[in-house]
């Protein structure tokens, strides 16, 4: 077994609380619009729902990247070539990891996520599955820089990040994002994400809102993790999941709407919600291909290539970090 029981980055007060978990949350419900970062959807009960929502009939986006890196296993071991360290961000499950692996034959996997037993168990399972493979499991907010472990500090990086949970943010923080991937990673590294493509409004918004209801109980956890984590007692009874398309913003809006007026309190601080007003607790930004080279492209990354599925549904983007340069 190579896997270390990995590093804990994530910074707790003296109940074990999570202290940027508490700022989000009590700042978000302060605003007008009440949001909620889609990070913290994401505790382990959060995680393992949202692999169940992976394998909806309406979620498409995972079966089109798994088809992309099943495909496309030559590209990669010729553009990336062997003998990097492959670095994830928000691993999860890391269920599309093992293609990757097995195509580029790197010298270690580095898995980041803030949720760390969900993290551990599945560094265990690839583990096992590629045993002589040193992997080193970090348990990290990756919105910020990572000091990464000692073992690959002077190896060359390759950055995952499949998914599309880039779309999850709004145009500044994905920049900034895709900066601290950048600073954590180190020149020369490389980058291979996955977006989304904008298409059918029907479709993008049957994604988001399955006819089982998994994505709303995803939606509803979140609530069921501030009432348990911050003491609050938020009516849950009194909110109901909707998704909805912003073609202004190109997004999906996951919300929890109020279907009537109540009051709540969390960590002591008191607040309201009238009937109608929502909680604003994801977006899922969609791209083609100029606005997502733009993205990468004002964080510093260089687009090197691009891949899509046969229906032309969802793409995986291969970008380089280069030196930055103010003219032409």
């Amino acid at each position: 077994m190579t896997t270390q029981e990995g590093l804990k980055l994530v910074e707790r007060d003296e109940t074990g609380v999570d202290t940027a978990f508490r700022a989000d949350v009590l700042e978000g419900l302060s605003h007008e619009q009440k949001a909620i970062p889609a990070r913290w959807l994401y505790d382990d009960a959060g995680s393992q729902l949202f692999e169940d929502i992976t394998q909806l009939p309406e979620y498409y986006p995972t079966r089109a990247e798994t088809q992309i890196l099943s495909d496309q296993a030559d590209d990669f071991a010729e553009m990336i070539g062997p003998g990097r360290a492959v670095v994830e961000f928000g691993s999860g499950s890391s269920v599309k990891t093992p293609l990757l692996l097995s195509a580029i034959d790197p010298a270690a996997y580095v898995p980041l996520d803030i949720s760390g037993d969900f993290l551990r168990a599945s560094a265990a399972e690839l583990s096992a599955k590629f045993p002589g493979l040193p992997v080193h499991p970090v348990e990290a907010d990756f919105m910020r820089k990572v000091e990464l472990p000692g073992e690959v500090a002077d190896m060359p990086k390759l950055g995952f990040f499949p998914g599309s949970t880039i779309g999850n943010m709004i145009a500044r923080t994905a920049v900034d994002l895709l900066r601290n991937m950048r600073e954590t990673l180190g020149l020369g590294a490389r980058l291979l994400i996955g977006m989304d493509l904008i298409k059918d409004e029907d479709v993008l918004v049957a994604a988001y809102d399955d006819a089982a209801g998994v994505t709303a109980e995803f939606n509803y956890n979140l609530v069921r993790r501030i009432n348990r984590e911050l003491d609050g007692n938020i009516l849950l009874d009194a909110l109901v999941h909707e998704a909805r398309w912003n073609d202004e913003f190109a997004r999906v809006e996951m919300h929890l709407v109020a279907q009537r007026d109540f009051n709540f309190s969390v960590c002591d601080k008191a607040f309201s919600m009238n009937a109608g007003e929502t909680i604003h607790t994801e977006n899922s930004h969609k791209f083609n291909r100029r606005t997502s080279n733009m993205l990468l492209l004002a964080a510093g990354w260089e687009p090197q290539a691009r891949w899509l599925d046969t229906e032309g549904r969802f793409s995986v983007m291969l970008a380089e970090v280069k030196p930055p340069r103010s003219a032409p």
